[in-house]
């Protein structure tokens, strides 16, 4: 009885939906602080509506993120719920996967069956950089979601001929533009084709829906723009990483054209200082350089050198001082692996062919490159082919329902792999864009290309044999650049997988149908599993919080790049060699990133220092604000771990003009904060922002003795003045070891200094 249920009630792929809740879900609770710039905006949006609404970073509403705020608010509901956790701000994400899951699940079964409706669904569970994103509290999988519930909507809406679900789904894409602005934008051209060409209704009937669900799609879009931009600048937080305190400007530029153009500049503000920070950052490097190649010894009483010329991540973060570019290393500035072009090193791996943050070279080929194949690309050869089969059969006058749903599928993935063909400014986690196509375009390619291969009636009954084989060698070409990291059984396994299924395929066709089990096991396999490797490496080697990537060389985000600059859980470079020098910050962004660590914030440079928190507390004589930080990252421990009210005087990009030396003075004048924290360098840039202000801070500011109020060790260099130039060193192997690679130095609290002012 419960057999027979199973089998005509509980079609949903239960075990599947199981399967991804495992892989997003695993161990998040390791996960201290995730994204830290975004719960750092969870933490105050805890605080008061205000900041809920704006999603401000900080306790004073000063600057927002460089996001909409839908998917924060969700964030915020849940850390609200469950208390704020890492797990508790990437619960959504990882159940927004599981979602999506079975989104693809639902939109594939109707027309293509359910086995094809299973395949795609566990393509889309086993996609790598989908877990990979879901585990972290970074937009992309609840947009993706989002997206697949507005593409489920309008699949029904058409199906039952309601114009109410039409325009719902477009009005559900402008919640998606409010979780991650013009990227949602992506599929309208695919949704609006599929309305024209599924709709049972006339031509004047679909104008005018059409235009009634752009209508909806731009009200709902531009509702909370709308709404900030009309607030006096006064009374809301500046709109971070905007350049001109606008939502339009954030979105057409920033987080718009810019992504496109490579442009890292916002546009506005105090202008672009992304060319005077190279030029520090140059200097900056050669000297690091210096001394990062001369000879370490290690703790065994082994030296070697560590040669850094190209890969500064390794001894000091991102770049020189592991400061980072005023304009910001990407989506949320948090740097990227292997570094920009114009950034003085980058993360492990160094340079991946060119390509800004590791993501490979334009082209047409782009997504087949080593540095982003790894990421979603495995199956990408079998839906192309396959998408040959599907449409074998289409005429002019015989489009059926499947050659529409292909046609929307593609018209979904081709525009979208276009634009990471030629885009110069992503990273490696925007790729999930992509996995929804390509898994729906497998599953249903995957039925049709083996009812062709059965018919055995003309050429196309060797698509599959064809699909098989070149997506067997796309997998054996992903796997072997990882030979040194994870031995090369894995790509020789996978290629002779292949290799046997194809055969086996051809002599079932040729001549008996006796050895077709084994040819599909033997098929499936080889197209599985590297992707399902792929999937299992934010578990088994660590993940990278701040950029998620998949990949086993998670060296802090090194995964999925060129080998040869990575480097394994062993502490070896990929050749193989012994890299002592380097130790300092390979070894300990491996184990960061084994425990699920991010960069570029609290994650793997700073944590809570109870003898600052027990200091400011002390000398807190009722002021509003524990005290003022120049950086998120300085902020993020005080206000995430201890939930004090933490002013942030910069957003991520340092150029923003969010604090005046008159505003400051107004708030020590108050009474509301006497205490800054000046960083020396992360967030956004060498001192973090404004320089006027900081300059003013110095002069008026009376600097608090380190031993006062800081936890020191023998290890930790605390030298002023090192901390105030932006480019402070830590003295010996151990204390690199504890924390560098993201902004704020040594590892209890960063490397401030901390100033009093009294007006």
């Amino acid at each position: 009885m419960i057999k027979k249920w199973f089998k005509s009630r509980a079609d949903i792929p239960l075990i599947i939906m199981l399967i991804s809740a495992f892989l997003n879900g695993y161990n998040i609770w390791q996960d201290k602080y995730v994204n830290t710039y975004y719960t750092t905006a969870v933490a105050s949006m805890l605080e008061n509506f205000h900041n809920f609404f704006f999603a401000s970073l900080d306790s004073a509403g000063s600057v927002t993120v460089d996001k909409p705020p839908i998917v924060f608010w969700i964030q915020t509901a849940s850390a609200y719920i469950f208390g704020l956790h890492g797990w508790s701000v990437i619960l959504p994400q990882a159940l927004a996967q599981v979602g999506s899951v079975l989104l693809v699940y639902l939109l594939v079964k109707p027309s293509f069956g359910t086995i094809a409706a299973r395949l795609a669904a566990f393509a889309m569970a086993t996609t790598p950089i989908a877990v990979a994103v879901s585990r972290t509290n970074n937009i992309d999988a609840m947009l993706v979601f989002t997206l697949l519930l507005a593409t489920w909507l309008l699949f029904r809406g058409i199906k039952n001929s309601k114009t109410g679900l039409i325009l719902a789904a477009f009005a559900v894409v402008g919640i998606a533009f409010n979780e991650k602005m013009l990227q949602a934008y992506m599929i309208v051209p695919a949704l609006g084709l599929f309305y024209l060409l599924a709709s049972k209704f006339n031509w004047k009937r679909k104008a005018v829906t059409l235009a009634g669900s752009a209508i909806v799609l731009l009200i709902v879009s531009l509702s909370w723009a709308v709404v900030v931009d009309s607030t006096p600048a006064s009374q809301r937080p500046y709109m971070g990483s905007s350049g001109t305190n606008s939502v339009l400007n954030l979105a057409f530029g920033y987080n718009g054209l810019s992504r496109l153009t490579g442009d890292r500049g916002t546009g506005g503000g105090r202008g672009d200082q992304s060319s005077e920070w190279k030029q520090n950052a140059s200097t900056n490097s050669s000297n690091t350089t210096s001394d990062q190649t001369q000879t370490a010894t290690s703790s065994d009483g082994t030296t070697a050198t560590g040669d850094t010329g190209t890969n500064n991540m390794a001894a000091g973060g991102f770049g020189a001082g592991g400061q980072m570019p005023p304009g910001g290393f990407g989506d949320n500035g948090q740097g990227g692996p292997g570094g920009g072009q114009d950034g003085p090193g980058g993360g492990p791996g160094g340079n991946f062919g060119g390509g800004m943050f590791g993501t490979g070279e334009k082209g047409p080929l782009r997504l087949f490159q080593s540095a982003l194949s790894g990421q979603a690309s495995w199956l990408l050869p079998f839906a192309l082919i396959a998408s040959i089969g599907l449409f074998a059969s289409i005429r002019r006058r015989n489009i059926t329902q499947k050659h529409k749903e292909v046609i929307f599928w593609l018209a979904w993935l081709l525009p979208v792999a276009a634009f990471f063909s030629v885009a110069g400014f992503f990273h490696h986690y925007y790729l999930i864009m992509l996995a929804p196509p390509i898994s729906a375009l497998f599953g249903a390619g995957f039925v049709e290309l083996w009812q062709q291969y059965r018919e055995r009636s003309n050429w196309l009954s060797w698509l599959l044999p064809a699909a098989v084989l070149v997506t067997s060698v796309f997998s054996w070409f992903v796997l072997q650049n990882y030979n040194d990291t994870i031995g090369s059984g894995w790509s020789i396994a996978v290629l002779i997988l292949g290799i046997i299924g194809t055969a086996l395929l051809v002599v079932a066709r040729m001549k008996s149908e006796k050895f077709t089990r084994y040819a599909i096991i033997a098929s499936v396999l080889a197209m599985f599993i590297g992707p399902v490797y792929w999937a299992l490496t934010p578990i088994t080697y660590g993940g990278n919080s701040m950029i998620p990537q998949a990949g086993p060389t998670q060296s802090g985000g090194g995964g999925g790049g060129m080998p040869g600059g990575n480097f394994d859980n062993r502490g070896q470079s990929a050749n193989g060699q012994q890299t002592e020098g380097t130790q300092t910050s390979t070894d300990t962004e491996q184990r960061s990133s084994t425990r699920s660590r991010g960069m570029g914030g609290p994650n793997g440079s700073q944590s809570l220092d109870q003898k600052t928190l027990s200091y400011l507390q002390k000398h807190n004589t009722g002021e509003t604000y524990l005290f003022a930080a120049s950086n998120y990252s300085t902020a993020a421990p005080y206000m995430i771990e201890a939930g004090q009210k933490v002013i942030i005087m910069n957003g991520f990009v340092s150029s923003d003009p969010v604090y005046t030396v008159d505003k400051i003075k107004t708030l020590v004048e108050s009474g509301q904060v006497k205490y800054f924290m000046i960083s020396g360098g992360g967030g956004g840039g060498p001192d973090s922002g404004n320089s006027e202000v900081t300059a003013w801070i110095k002069e008026h500011g009376k600097v608090i003795p380190t031993d006062e109020w800081k936890t020191t060790t023998g290890e930790a260099s605390t030298d002023v003045q090192a901390s105030d130039s932006g480019n402070d060193k830590t003295s010996s192997n151990s204390n690199a070891q504890d924390g560098q690679g993201g902004p704020g130095g040594d590892e209890r609290g960063g490397s401030g200094t901390l100033y009093e002012i009294t007006l």
